[in-house]
């Protein structure tokens, strides 16, 4: 742990000798959500194969940098690509830029990905806001000594996505005239996309969608005290049987990238209105 603070310390100084702003909003952008960059005003972009102690993204859809700017009148640091634990980093790894946004003063975390739906009044393409995670990892982010430094050793998960972020989110779709919902979401860690007695598993345990990220990010931004939002595009139905798709990573991004201008709407104008 003494080293995971030596090395987010070390990224945290050469990124600030990059920036002259304070940014206190990120983004972490999911499977074939990058156009979001396209509207951000950027100030500077950073590969990630340029930043110290960063792993590099390898998944198709994820373009790997990090981008300081501003987005909805908010200077914003906004990770164009994530990294996940199927790729082969463990959980420091995959969690090491959310810890890195803190150092540099990120208070609020606004996430996005694509998952597959198991909720029957899902359709592919509409969007759902989390309000609950389910965490199926068989790794968690947290585990070792802890470090006061980073956050409490036992961090408490009730309202783990911040209310009132989800309340003016739902809001924002609302107004816009966007199917929004709002449902737990499945942790897993991939790379298979689930099996159907899995979606069936899983809907059955409590969960709306479920997809290969964001938990982790998550339980790391909240061990920092950070507010977060999260919301997924349903690119892919799993559950009901009779929605199912035959999933590919292909129909993934192309089902989240059709659905990405909806998305792209509500995190502007949410970021409008923290």
């Amino acid at each position: 742990m003494e080293n995971l603070i030596k090395s987010i310390q070390q990224t945290t100084d050469f990124l600030k000798k990059k920036i002259e702003r304070h940014y206190k909003h990120g983004i972490i952008l999911g499977s074939g959500l990058g156009n979001l960059t396209k509207e951000i005003d950027i100030h500077v972009q950073i590969p990630y194969a340029d930043i110290p102690n960063f792993p590099v993204a390898t998944v198709v859809g994820h373009k790997g940098s990090l981008i300081f700017g501003e987005l909805g009148g908010k200077n914003v640091v906004a990770m164009s690509g994530r990294f996940h634990y199927y790729e082969g980093y463990d959980m420091q790894q995959v969690t090491f830029p959310v810890r890195v946004m803190k150092f540099l003063g990120v208070e609020t975390l606004l996430i996005s990905n694509a998952s597959g739906g198991m909720n029957a009044d899902f359709e592919v393409g509409d969007l759902m806001v989390i309000n609950d995670h389910i965490y199926l990892h068989y790794e968690h982010p947290l585990r070792g000594k802890n470090n006061d430094e980073l956050g409490p050793r036992f961090p408490n998960m009730n309202h783990a996505y911040d209310p009132d972020l989800i309340h003016k989110a739902l809001k924002i779709a609302v107004d816009n005239e966007i199917t929004c919902y709002e449902g737990v979401y499945m942790g897993v860690p991939g790379p298979t996309f689930e099996t159907p007695a899995e979606y069936k598993a899983f809907h059955i345990l409590g969960a709306d969608a479920v997809g290969m990220s964001t938990v982790p990010e998550v339980i790391v931004a909240r061990h920092m005290n950070m507010k977060v939002f999260a919301i997924s595009v349903i690119s892919d139905m799993g559950y009901p049987p009779e929605k199912a798709d035959k999933v590919t990573h292909e129909f993934v991004l192309q089902k989240a990238a059709e659905a990405e201008p909806k998305m792209r709407k509500i995190i502007v104008e949410l970021l409008k209105e923290i």
